[in-house]
């Protein structure tokens, strides 16, 4: 099973095939625009495993399946043996023996890394705990149809150390931009993944500092899920880690700010910018479908050499 091509984080990927998988999104997004039929993949199956909520995901993963002619099933840890403590090895190998393509959004990063050990087709990173790798095609979508290459450009990370924010270390490294962290003392990312990209990615727990002259500004909820219970005394130590227009007035001034969703409006970003004409944010929540597609294509084509 050694050969077969998964996607747990951006670096599963080298940069020019990253490159290429981008330039592909936007080329199907124009294609499913026009309306053009892009069911290459009929009959195919993927799986759907989700032991944390979602909407953008699911959604985004089913439509893209079904309008590549196959059909996404919808796995959750309350109706399948998976959930009630079955081996994470013994479900990946029934799981892959029936589906062409499995999709999982969980817990802990073992777990997909575990699955896609054991698994015959490819597996995807829906979100973990520590990556959301997903993502970030979809936000490097946008910045590419928006601005062209971030090559050489600088990104600033305002808020949490999450998930989110590890991916796009992981996206300095493989996309070539700089990344200013700008995170309260104590919510820093991995230590050593800080220190392995340390040649593009720095902590600056001033967001003004940070964000001055960025050519991109993201943030995240202040509280993932699983932390709700932290909410409250995160709400006070994040308070002034907001994007708002005064930060963006700091940014360059072409510059884009971008936000996962869902949103907490008026915590990690204002209203304002949420409602801007001028915001990107809808553009990148819609380009999960078209990063996905191609993702998908991308990891079913490979599966059949």
């Amino acid at each position: 099973m050694s050969d077969i091509r998964h996607f747990l984080t951006l670096l599963d990927f080298s940069p020019q095939e990253l490159q290429q998988l981008i330039l592909r999104s936007i080329e199907m997004k124009q294609a499913y625009r026009a309306g053009k039929d892009q069911r290459a993949f009929p009959g195919s199956v993927l799986a759907m495993f989700f032991a944390k909520s979602s909407t953008r995901t699911r959604v985004s993963f089913e439509a893209g399946m079904a309008q590549l002619g196959g059909h996404a099933m919808f796995l959750s840890a309350q109706d399948t043996q998976l959930g009630r403590g079955e081996p994470i090895e013994d479900s990946a190998k029934v799981i892959s023996s029936m589906v062409d393509i499995v999709m999982l959004r969980t817990f802990g990063h073992d777990i997909v890394e575990r699955f896609a050990a054991h698994s015959s087709v490819p597996v995807i990173n829906a979100l973990t705990d520590d990556y959301h790798p997903c993502q970030l095609l979809a936000d490097m979508q946008t910045w590419t149809e928006h601005r062209g290459s971030i090559a050489g450009k600088s990104a600033c990370w305002v808020g949490d150390g999450n998930n989110m924010c590890q991916s796009y270390i992981n996206a300095a490294r493989q996309f070539d931009f700089e990344l200013r962290i700008a995170c309260p003392p104590g919510f820093e990312p991995d230590s050593a993944l800080l220190k392995a990209n340390s040649d593009r990615v720095i902590i600056e727990h001033d967001p003004a500092t940070a964000a001055r002259g960025a050519d991109l500004v993201v943030t995240d909820v202040w509280a993932s899920m699983g932390q709700e219970n932290e909410q409250r005394e995160r709400a006070q130590l994040f308070a002034r880690y907001q994007v708002n227009s005064e930060l963006m007035s700091l940014a360059a001034s072409d510059a884009l700010y971008m936000h996962c969703l869902p949103a907490h409006r008026g915590e990690e970003i204002s209203a304002q910018l949420m409602d801007a004409p001028d915001t990107v944010i809808w553009d990148e929540a819609e380009n999960r479908l078209h990063a996905q597609k191609a993702l998908m294509e991308m990891l079913l084509l490979s599966n059949r050499a």
